[in-house]
């Protein structure tokens, strides 16, 4: 029997699309709140004996968590076989240790508050810092996946003579990898240090790479200031107005309308959140982990 496949409030296009992927069912879930702002929560399909996935992309994850827990626990308690979690966003992952004392370490303790209802987790390009891997957070078995792949193949059929642009050498890893899949080249920007408030960034070899256009990756653009800042180093070296990608579309606040005016001549996401954005589809990608082993056994 196929799984069903059940989306939570905001994922339903990326349910839809997965379902039809798949050739899986295609379930629901009834979700309101009353006016106490309790959640109110209702399977809308007999879960027995079936393999539950729970479709919920966790940006915003405080107004989603009770209700994404409740309809897990209420697919175990209705004999769900299995429940996993596709979360192509999986937030609470930079607090992964205590940097002040007396701090919530947020990324293990958002871990545990998800583990007890869940029998996997499937998620894109998580947050990790100073964690190896996501098993290093979550015991359940997790899948990981990565987009690199396919922002690479939509620089290479989108963009003629690309340069991709790293605003860091942290980033060099990251963007060397997208860069060798669209066989482009690739830069790190330069930061030179004079003092605590004299920093100059250059691009090196500049002159080079002024006929290119460049392009921007970051794996999550949230507040969008440090794609800000880049796209001024850019623009200061000459270069063209720049693409800028991103997997996961957070964008707090007003951090789209900043970017756009920060010069950028497009800004293209993955459909890991939905926004209007979104360019690249990930649902091939989810498709196929969803259909592969999970990391660690429980």
């Amino acid at each position: 029997m196929p799984p069903l496949i059940v989306a939570l409030p905001g994922s339903e296009q990326l349910a839809d699309q997965l379902a039809e992927r798949m050739e899986a069912d295609r379930g629901g879930v009834f979700v309101k709140s009353f006016p106490d702002e309790e959640s109110y929560i209702r399977l809308e399909n007999d879960v027995a004996g079936r393999d539950v996935l729970l479709v919920c992309t966790l940006d915003r994850p405080n107004r989603k968590i009770l209700p994404l827990c409740f309809t897990a626990a209420a697919a175990k308690e209705l004999g769900g076989r299995s429940v996993g979690l596709v979360a192509p966003y999986l937030a609470y992952m930079r607090q992964d240790i205590r940097f002040k004392p007396g701090e919530a370490v947020s990324s293990s303790n958002f871990a545990r508050i998800i583990e007890p209802w869940f029998d996997r987790l499937v998620t894109i390009d998580p947050h990790l810092h100073r964690n190896a891997t996501l098993s290093a957070v979550y015991t359940i078995p997790n899948t990981v996946l990565h987009a690199a792949d396919y922002l690479a193949d939509w620089i290479a059929t989108n963009i003629p003579d690309p340069i991709l642009v790293g605003p860091d050498e942290e980033s060099r890893q990251w963007v060397s990898a997208v860069a060798q899949r669209a066989s482009a080249p690739f830069v790190v920007l330069e930061k030179i240090r004079r003092g605590d408030r004299d920093v100059e960034v250059s691009v090196p070899d500049v002159e080079q790479w002024k006929h290119r256009t460049p392009v921007l990756i970051d794996d999550i653009i949230s507040t969008a200031r440090t794609m800000i800042e880049t796209v001024g180093h850019i623009r200061h070296a000459g270069l063209s107005a720049p693409v800028a990608i991103g997997v996961h579309a957070v964008f707090a606040g007003d951090a789209h309308d900043a970017l756009q005016k920060s010069g950028c001549s497009r800004i293209v996401t993955t459909n890991t959140i939905s926004h209007p954005t979104n360019a690249i589809d990930i649902t091939p990608l989810l498709a196929k982990g969803l259909g592969s082993q999970p990391a660690c056994e429980r």
